[in-house]
């Protein structure tokens, strides 16, 4: 089966092209099964559409999830569509967002951290004269809220778990107990990882997880599944049959897709 879970469109701002795109897209790239996954509105702020260059407006996250089950309709029997959500997770307002998604026909909800403090982690600038205290206590903060996502119980895929190095790559070589902390969090709560190939739109270049990384949660038998992150139609599938290889080396024998939020092992 070839597969990607995760990927954009137009609502959130800062992709390009419509759902039927990537749909045809899928197509042309022989997938078997595509997932929609656009970023959740910010439900808890009071603007309908908060950031719009960030995620969609709170007044259109129904109009998402209607037209994802008309392409599934319209499409079956030519590809098998699964609908879903990237929700960032804010621990202060998790309880909201679980009773937003809470009776939804979802087939998945990927979480991400994307904030720590008040800047997104993909800001150039929080970078601008970092000391080694800083790295490492946004490292910490980072693994942390990665930690809290996972025992939140709310999602069943994490996405992207170490992108706060997405452009600052020196951060994957910092060592701290938490990083340790979050890969014990995420094996407890038994939630699926994505590895995630948009770090080769990034300064890290290459995957989420890092190879180092990847093979400690390899150790922890942490199930896996597959995402390009595309917000462009032309890289959906972006290597798949890259990562594949790479994890049947690593020993890993199967990953896994989503239907109705139940996880169903696939042979890699």
């Amino acid at each position: 089966m070839i597969f990607d879970l995760h990927t954009h469109h137009r609502r959130c701002g800062h992709a390009r092209g419509e759902l039927r795109d990537y749909v045809e897209a899928a197509l042309a790239a022989g997938l078997d099964t595509l997932g929609f996954s656009d970023h959740s509105p910010f439900f808890a702020q009071e603007a309908d559409h908060h950031k719009p260059w960030v995620a969609m407006a709170r007044s259109e996250f129904g109009a998402y999830l209607a037209e994802a089950a008309r392409l599934r309709e319209e499409y079956r029997g030519r590809i098998r569509l699964l609908i879903g959500v990237e929700s960032d997770f804010f621990p202060e307002h998790a309880r909201l967002y679980a009773q937003t998604y809470a009776g939804l026909d979802l087939d998945y909800l990927i979480g991400s951290v994307h904030v720590v403090g008040d800047t997104d982690i993909f800001h150039q600038d929080r970078w601008a004269g970092a000391t080694e205290e800083y790295l490492l206590a946004e490292k910490e903060r980072y693994c942390d809220l990665v930690a809290a996502s996972a025992r939140s119980g709310m999602f069943d895929i994490l996405g992207h778990i170490d992108a706060l190095r997405g452009n600052y790559p020196r951060l994957d070589e910092i060592e701290t107990p938490a990083e340790e902390r979050m890969i014990e969090a995420i094996a407890e709560s038994g939630v699926v990882v994505e590895v995630n190939t948009s770090g080769s739109t990034k300064r890290c270049g290459g995957w989420y997880p890092s190879d180092r990384l990847l093979r400690r949660l390899r150790e922890h038998d942490i199930p896996l599944t597959f995402g390009s992150d595309a917000h462009d139609p032309e890289r959906v599938g972006d290597q798949f049959q890259e990562v594949r290889r790479h994890l049947r080396a690593l020993g890993y024998r199967e990953w896994h897709v989503f239907e109705r939020r139940e996880p169903r092992p696939v042979p890699l």
